[in-house]
């Protein structure tokens, strides 16, 4: 405390000076820590709202996808399995034919 306010104030009127300094400190301290704690709350808030909805966008895109893909390996099983009966259809019918040109008929 600079002398001429100590000479001023006296002794007690420094120390009250002192501890209303301090008090207003600390007041404005702890508005400021309550400010910004409800800032960063609403923050935090709004962006585990915009990442919840994002899982759900990508959730949903993701069955949509599976399903397509599910469906195309159907489809593609089916036209395997078609040739493959006809392939086996065919090599049938060329043993029966080469059997029976065999035996003579």
């Amino acid at each position: 405390m600079p002398e001429t306010l100590r000479t001023k104030l006296g002794e007690d009127g420094v120390k009250e000076l002192v501890d209303l300094l301090n008090q207003a400190a600390k007041n404005i301290k702890g508005s400021l820590e309550e400010k910004a704690s409800d800032k960063l709350e609403q923050r935090l808030t709004e962006t585990k709202g915009g990442i919840e909805k994002q899982i759900a966008d990508l959730r949903t895109e993701l069955k949509t996808e599976i399903a397509h893909t599910r469906a195309d390996l159907i489809k593609w099983m089916f036209i395997f399995w078609v040739g493959q009966v006809a392939v086996m259809g065919g090599l049938l019918g060329l043993s029966i034919k080469l059997i029976l040109t065999a035996i003579g008929r």
